[in-house]
């Protein structure tokens, strides 16, 4: 049709005069005979146009019912164009199907909006399905509207293809993660409307291949992806069997790299994934053959479940991930159920690792200190000093609690900077402050970090020389494990703080390495025994101690003397155990006979007087002690 007002004019005309004429109604004033004008040929130009046009077409009317239709129109029905007269346009092409259609077509009619376009999916009278694009649009000056519809099938399955090719791993011929998500993010908002009868709940198994990296490196890529493809199919099979699901059944996809989902939607329980996990786990350890090569490989599997209300697909993917996480951590090979215990202490030692620097900056700390007794005088030979972190939303925590998370991301160096400074300061000041006592050392744990990390001679020699503190009255503690490795640069720094005139102390001794022949070199001063050997020197109602517990720490004693060291005892904490400790050599006791960690104030009431074990703060029988650092 012409794109001028007038063609546009005359279309109306001629479209209105094909209605006419289906209905008999020819002017009587028109002679048959009379030559016709130009306009009454135009009109009959556009009726055969609109007749012979290979696009369906309807006139409608703005009841909806249908005034004209062309012969393609017809056809693709399959009727002939006056049987379609008087029927209803929006039952014909299925406009009433969805609502806003609907909707949008009233409003077409009524002629309050000018266009309606909308996707169709019709049966052809052959028997075959096409989709369509349905076009409606106001005819001018006539208050009909025109109908169009135009096969868009080819274009709807080249759509099809390309969305397959964009939503499928070409390797493993999965669904691929963009897939994967649009399925699971439909599952979840399905589910808040779904009353059908559905369980309410979701699953999802996380599954990784353990070592695949190596086989990629050693056999090249190639051989990877046949792995990959041959791993896709046994998961396929694995969810085929388990019969779950309900309209699809399940989803396994292909999450990039090595990492491979099966979604469970409407699952019954923790149950049905630990048994589809379990059956994923057994088909995957099966070995492999691929063109010759016989592969061997195992699967980590994070197993989520959890009801859909309230779950979100980012959240159900953070669980799994955490799960699979767990899976690896704990020795691969194996399946992790999601532990929300576990998570919490995970997501609470991710906050404290996000705030641990500022913290130190803040002041978030403090010191106590724990008492070093001499067994045979009960004298306060010396202190070690405990820091707390006073969190202001976890409350007071212990060492124990964040100390590993400062070495994991290396604040333990301010930290432990900080902790040195004012451990040495408060060391002073008891000094200056009760000047006729016998001054008493203080101790400070050292990680090894610190070490590399640091300046840690430097460091120490410059509080000694700010606070004033004599280097004999500093004792720095590293774990066993810690200084029984230590070579070059740590090495080297215990030795030129030994030659700095600082106590040098091994902590936990008897836990780690225990290399008896390496102790001899090194420069240290103190070992401090082990709870673990000192819990073995406990009377327990009805029981006896073991003779073989104090036969190991005398050897130990006798061995420390005889190379130069003291001894001190951790977690003593009846005086039974200290009257052991003390026959068989042990030089210092600490643990909560004596004293828990308490305030710098505490502690000065203590010095220079005798330490009473029947007044100390003991735990109660049933009470276990702590780990000294606690």
């Amino acid at each position: 049709m012409s794109g001028t007002s007038e063609g546009t004019g005359s279309a109306a005309d001629s479209i209105r005069s094909a209605i006419t004429e289906r209905h008999g109604a020819v002017s009587a004033t028109a002679a048959p005979s009379r030559t016709p004008s130009r306009d009454e040929s135009e009109r009959r130009d556009y009726r055969a146009a609109f007749n012979a046009a290979h696009l369906p077409m309807a006139v409608v009317d703005r009841d909806g019912y249908v005034v004209a239709a062309n012969q393609a129109f017809a056809g693709l029905l399959g009727a002939e164009p006056h049987a379609l007269v008087h029927q209803s346009a929006a039952d014909l092409v299925d406009l009433a199907a969805e609502a806003r259609t609907w909707a949008a077509y009233q409003e077409v009619l009524r002629g309050r909006q000018a266009r309606l376009r909308c996707t169709r999916r019709l049966k052809h009278p052959d028997g075959h399905s096409l989709w369509t694009e349905v076009t409606l649009g106001p005819v001018p000056g006539t208050g009909d509207v025109l109908l169009s519809v135009a096969d868009i099938s080819d274009r709807r399955d080249l759509q099809a293809r390309l969305r397959h090719l964009q939503m499928h791993d070409p390797v493993t011929r999965l669904p691929n993660r963009a897939l994967f998500f649009e399925r699971l993010s439909a599952a979840l908002e399905a589910s808040s409307y779904d009353h059908s009868g559905g369980t309410g709940r979701i699953g999802l198994c996380y599954l990784d291949l353990d070592g695949f990296k190596a086989v990629n490196d050693t056999l090249g890529h190639r051989v990877g992806d046949r792995l990959l493809a041959a791993v896709a199919a046994r998961l396929t099979q694995c969810a085929d069997q388990s019969g779950y699901g309900r309209t699809s059944g399940h989803l396994v996809a292909r999450l990039g790299g090595d990492e491979f989902a099966l979604l469970v939607e409407d699952s019954t329980g923790t149950e049905q994934l630990a048994d589809l996990a379990r059956s994923v786990l057994a088909a995957v350890q099966e070995p492999f053959d691929l063109a010759g090569q016989r592969l061997s490989v195992s699967a980590s599997i994070g197993v989520v479940e959890r009801a859909t209300a309230g779950t979100s697909a980012t959240g159900l993917m953070q669980a799994a991930d955490t799960t699979l996480y767990w899976a690896k951590a704990d020795g691969k090979a194996r399946w992790t159920l999601f532990d929300p215990e576990r998570n919490a202490h995970r997501m609470t030692r991710q906050a404290l690792s996000s705030t641990l620097r500022p913290a130190v900056e803040r002041g978030e700390f403090d010191l106590e200190y724990q008492p070093l007794v001499d067994l045979e005088s009960g004298a306060v030979r010396g202190v070690e000093a405990l820091v707390r972190w006073n969190h202001p939303q976890f409350g007071t925590l212990t060492p124990n609690r964040f100390i590993g998370i400062a070495e994991e991301d290396g604040s333990i160096v301010q930290l432990g900077q900080w902790v040195l400074r004012t451990a040495c300061r408060q060391a002073r000041r008891w000094q200056i402050e009760q000047p006729s006592d016998s001054p008493v050392f203080v101790s400070v744990n050292v990680a090894v970090r610190q070490v590399w990390d640091s300046d840690l001679v430097g460091d120490v020699a410059e509080i000694l020389a700010e606070t004033g503190l004599a280097p004999q009255l500093l004792q720095l503690e590293l774990t066993e494990s810690a200084v029984m490795g230590s070579a070059g640069r740590p090495l080297q720094a215990l030795q030129a703080l030994s030659d700095m005139g600082v106590r040098i102390a091994i902590d936990d001794f008897g836990t780690g390495y225990s290399n008896l022949a390496y102790l001899s070199r090194l420069p240290v001063s103190v070992l401090k025994l082990d709870g673990s050997f000192v819990r073995g020197f406990r009377y327990e109602e009805g029981t006896h101690p073991n003779p073989a517990d104090e036969t190991i720490v005398e050897a130990l004693v006798q061995l420390a003397h005889r190379l130069g060291l003291t001894v001190t005892a951790e977690c003593v904490e009846t005086a039974g155990q200290a009257a052991r400790l003390r026959r068989v050599g042990c030089d210092t006791g600490q643990g909560w006979l004596y004293s828990r960690a308490v305030a710098p104030d505490v502690i000065a009431g203590m010095i220079g007087r005798q330490v009473e074990a029947a007044t100390a703060a003991a735990p109660l029988p049933d009470e276990p002690a702590p780990h000294p650092l606690v």
